[in-house]
């Protein structure tokens, strides 16, 4: 019996131990990995730091006229800036902003492995880069996907001045719909945690933070008034689908359009990356890919939409 648990012991630390190399290899890119990416690109990252209290925030500028407005990507959990490469690197929003991607407390280059579990810290530390970002002094447009969303949208809560959009992707909003898994208690424990990335062991504490943190913003959502889109996929196994429905209950007081989208899942900037650049360009008058109320898949054609409903005040 005892070398049947020792066995099995040893089977999950070394499966442990594999999905550490494989999470990280997924999740993480290095700096030659990116220099790579960029040799040939006409428009490179310059990258910087922000100081909030003792906590140093990494990000990336894209940028080919400071004259431009600041558009602001935040990731959700676990990420880094480099997760919206499509984005970050598409030639049109490069023309039409002045982009930055964040590398969020505790994750990336911002402090690694630290976590930070207050949204409103999360949010204040990016206001820091907005200020000293905002060049142009026009007002700002917002991405945040997933975890990233709520803290975008604090942000346009609490400074509505400065927003012009907020664009929120899969958003985890509803305090009674975090969804947890059979393994999340496992990967809570301390025991298991030393054998695991420590992104995961971030996005794992945000996690069982993130339903306290969502309550505390139920009175703030009603004070909401910048131009928001709140964009939900019909099949995310990620995020609850009821967050779109919780979107609607409480985003009221602002011109907001409401998609949740057929044939998409969770990773909506990566499935579905030419919707995202219209809803962001529309005040440009930008000729892009049509954005179409249609089932069919093509490059040219973005799934359809359950219900796209579109309140003015």
């Amino acid at each position: 019996m005892k070398n049947f648990v020792l066995i099995t012991l040893l089977l999950i630390s070394s499966l442990l131990l594999f999905s550490r190399c494989y999470l990280l290899n997924g999740y993480m890119k290095s700096d030659a990995e990116l220099d790579e990416h960029y040799k040939n690109s006409s428009v490179k990252p310059v990258y910087k730091k922000s100081e909030l209290s003792d906590r140093n925030q990494h990000y990336a500028v894209l940028s080919k006229s400071d004259t431009l407005p600041l558009l602001v990507m935040v990731h959700g959990a676990p990420g880094a800036w480099y997760g919206y490469l499509n984005l970050t690197d598409d030639s049109l929003l490069q023309e039409h902003f002045k982009i930055v991607a964040v590398d969020r407390l505790g994750y990336g280059k911002s402090g690694y492995g630290k976590e930070e579990l207050s949204i409103e810290t999360q949010a204040l530390a990016i206001k820091k880069i907005i200020d000293k970002e905002n060049t142009s002094n026009k007002k700002v447009y917002l991405l945040g996907r997933s975890y990233g969303a709520p803290i975008t949208a604090w942000l346009a809560i609490h400074y509505p001045e400065q927003f012009e959009k907020l664009v929120m992707v899969s958003p985890v909003i509803d305090p009674d719909k975090e969804k947890f898994y059979w393994f999340s208690d496992i990967g809570n424990s301390s025991l298991i945690q030393w054998m695991l990335p420590d992104l995961l062991n971030v996005a794992t504490k945000e996690k069982f933070a993130h339903q306290k943190e969502m309550k505390k913003m139920l009175p703030e959502w009603e004070k909401l008034c910048t131009p928001t889109y709140v964009l939900v996929g019909e099949d995310d196994n990620v995020a609850d689908t009821a967050n779109y429905s919780f979107a609607k209950k409480y985003i009221t007081n602002c011109t907001a359009v409401f998609m949740k989208l057929k044939n998409t899942g969770h990773r909506i900037t990566q499935e579905q990356p030419a919707l995202i650049k219209e809803l962001l360009l529309q005040n440009f008058g930008c000729q892009n890919q049509p954005y179409m109320a249609d089932n069919k898949k093509s490059d040219k054609v973005v799934a359809g939409v359950v219900e796209d409903n579109i309140m003015k005040n």
